[in-house]
Parts: structure tokens; C-alpha cells; sequence
């Protein structure tokens, strides 16, 4: 599926898998997160993963908390447009709360499991876990307002 800004295409090496990407790769998600890929996990969540690299690093190695709570936010899309309704285009965050449990470690797959608890006319809620390995790394929680019909 490919659209002016987005680009949703199977991910051939990961069966399951989608590339989760915009169309142009100097916004925020390309430049700074890098490649993503998303899978839908039933009928109300989805899983978006990121390999950290070196440039996500803080100064202990671990991945930058900022890198976390990024991937926490563009899950919350990534969720409302798998799984959720019509209308999740365009959308902003209007709010997200994270808890950070443990840190995340370079160089292996970071995950954001986020589920749509409730969709109304003009809003998303969700919430999700950020895990890698089996570790727990943060929790989260957020809401996207959808843009106005016009």
C-alpha cells in the first residue's frame, strides 16, 4: 500500500512483517529512528520494531530514553492504523506517559506492542509495552486526536 506519505509494503525477509516508513526518509522516523517494521497481533494490537544502532546510544551505552519514548509514540500510529478504524491519517499525539523499567540495549530488536483500548469519532486511546528479548524495558500510554473533516 503506498500512499503520497507513507509506504506499507510486505518486508520479503521477515514474513508477516511490514516496512513502516514514510515516503520521504529525511522526517524524523527515517532519519532518526531508521527502519521500522510492523505486524498486526490480533485483532486489537500491534508490534512496531526498530534495531537500535550506536547513534540511538546514551552516554552509558543503553538507548537513549528519548529513542524509547519516539518509539513509543509512533507505535501508538502504527497500532491505530493496523488495527484500528478509518480516519487514523493525519492524526496527532495528544498525549503519551511513559514509564522506563530497564534499558534498552543496542544493536537488538526493540519492540512496542501497542493496543487500541477505544476509538471514537475523533480520537485513538492505547496503551503498550516496549520489551526486547523478553525484558521490559518501558510502559506507555497515550491518545491521538484525528484531524478535522473538512
Amino acid at each position: 500500500m503506498a500512499e503520497p506519505y507513507f509506504d506499507l509494503q510486505p518486508v520479503p525477509a521477515h514474513p508477516g512483517w511490514y516496512s513502516w516508513n514514510l515516503t520521504d526518509p529525511t522526517c524524523f522516523n527515517g532519519a532518526v529512528m531508521g527502519a521500522m517494521m510492523v505486524r498486526a497481533e490480533g485483532a486489537v494490537s500491534a508490534r512496531l520494531r526498530m534495531m537500535p544502532a550506536q547513534h540511538h546510544a546514551n552516554m552509558h551505552a543503553a538507548v537513549h530514553g528519548g529513542v524509547t519514548l519516539a518509539l513509543a509514540d509512533v507505535s501508538l500510529f502504527a497500532a491505530a492504523r493496523m488495527v484500528g478504524g478509518a480516519g487514523v491519517d493525519g492524526a496527532v499525539t495528544l498525549d503519551l506517559a511513559a514509564h522506563f523499567i530497564s534499558p534498552g540495549r543496542i544493536g537488538e530488536p526493540l519492540d512496542a506492542v501497542a493496543e487500541v483500548l477505544r476509538e471514537t469519532g475523533r480520537m485513538v486511546f492505547l496503551r503498550g509495552l516496549i520489551e526486547q528479548d523478553g525484558t521490559l524495558v518501558a510502559s506507555f500510554s497515550g491518545a491521538l486526536r484525528k484531524p478535522s473533516r473538512r
